[in-house]
């Protein structure tokens, strides 16, 4: 087992967590406007979506990595892709962070738990990044590929979990933190196409 590989798989998900992104902007909203519970029921529902696309990947990409490794090698290829596809939109993107509170109506804790995972299972954007992001990262060559797919997806959830929770707990405190340095977008514009282009990069010159 290849514990460097899992290291680097957390620290990659811990980054791509903290950069700026629907969700954890999301996540950042609710807490100011509604109460940290509620930033926190958003993270539950998000999160808990990312169950059914590590289910999805597990036993479709399993298959076909069983089946045919070219078809494995075209799949790291579009991965590599479109990682790099994701950094140049990330480049285009403006680097300011919108934190405007306005359009965000007080919500029941279910609700926002159901419209978390819903947010998260429905779009086709998640499964594409955990085809491109979770098959470099398979660790073992013993371990049934299915297991190792959810070993990840676990490992995914957990981090991402533990980053939007700080988010959603000290949200007043880092939203007037964006809102006085200017700057901070810019770093996490950075790190996340810094992220990108590396784990793009990792695809290409890794074995299967």
């Amino acid at each position: 087992m290849n514990y460097e590989l899992l290291i680097a798989f957390v620290g990659a998900t811990a980054a791509l967590a903290i950069s700026p992104g629907p969700d954890n902007i999301y996540v950042l909203t609710q807490s100011i406007t509604n109460g940290r519970k509620y930033g926190l029921a958003t993270v539950a529902g998000l999160i808990s979506g990312c169950i059914v696309h590590t289910t999805l990947l597990a036993f479709g990409i399993s298959a076909i990595i069983k089946q045919n490794d070219k078809i494995f090698f075209s799949i790291k290829l579009f991965g590599a892709a479109y990682l790099f596809y994701l950094a140049y939109q990330v480049f285009k993107s403006d680097a300011r962070l919108d934190l405007s509170e306005d359009g965000v109506p007080k919500k029941r804790l279910t609700q926002l738990f159901r419209q978390g995972f819903i947010m998260n299972v429905l779009n086709p954007k998640v499964t594409i990044f955990f085809l491109a992001f979770f098959p470099g990262f398979l660790f073992s060559q013993d371990m049934s590929t299915v297991v190792q797919f959810y070993v990840l997806g676990v490992l995914f959830m957990l981090v991402s979990a533990i980053v939007f929770s700080l988010i959603a707990v000290l949200a007043s405190m880092i939203s007037e933190y964006i809102r006085k340095n200017g700057k901070v977008g810019i770093y996490l514009k950075w790190l996340q196409i810094i992220v990108f282009v590396g784990i793009a990069a990792y695809l290409l010159l890794s074995n299967k």
